[in-house]
Parts: C-alpha cells; structure tokens; sequence
C-alpha cells in the first residue's frame, strides 16, 4: 500500500455506509451508528463518521488500524 498523509485526502467522493450498534433500537435518527466509507484515491484507507454527528470531520484510518481496532469493513458493505 502506498504511503498516504491522510489527513491531506480529498474526501469528498467518499460514499458512506451505515453499521447500528442497535443500543436504542428501531434504526431511527436516535440510534447509534457509525460511517465508513474508503477513500477513493487512496486504496486501503477508510473515513469514519458518526451518523449524529455528519458535519464532525470523519476520522481516518487504514485497513490495518480497522483489523488491529476489530472494525471489519465488510460489515459496511465495503471490502478490503
């Protein structure tokens, strides 16, 4: 993989996806969820969100931060 400052990353062709912890069900607007979405230009590297929270700037992180953390983006829709 390529060596990224990811926090230089344009992430604006990032499409996010949805995991719910389930915490508050329903999957309404109350409940708890994180975004991730990979960053186009940079393969390997993943933006996290919080659904409450979408104007927070995302968080950056690479596929082998998310294994270390137990984070599998494959519970996003996402490979890897």
């Amino acid at each position: 993989m390529t060596e990224h400052n990811l926090y230089e990353l344009d992430l604006s062709g990032v499409e996010f996806n949805r995991a719910c912890g389930g915490n508050q069900g329903g999957g309404d607007d109350t409940e708890t969820c994180v975004t991730l979405g990979a960053v186009p230009q940079a393969p390997g590297v993943y933006a996290m969100g919080d659904s409450k929270r979408p104007d927070r700037e995302p968080l950056l992180f690479t596929a082998d931060e998310l294994a270390e953390a137990g984070i599998d983006p494959a519970r996003f829709g996402l490979s890897v």
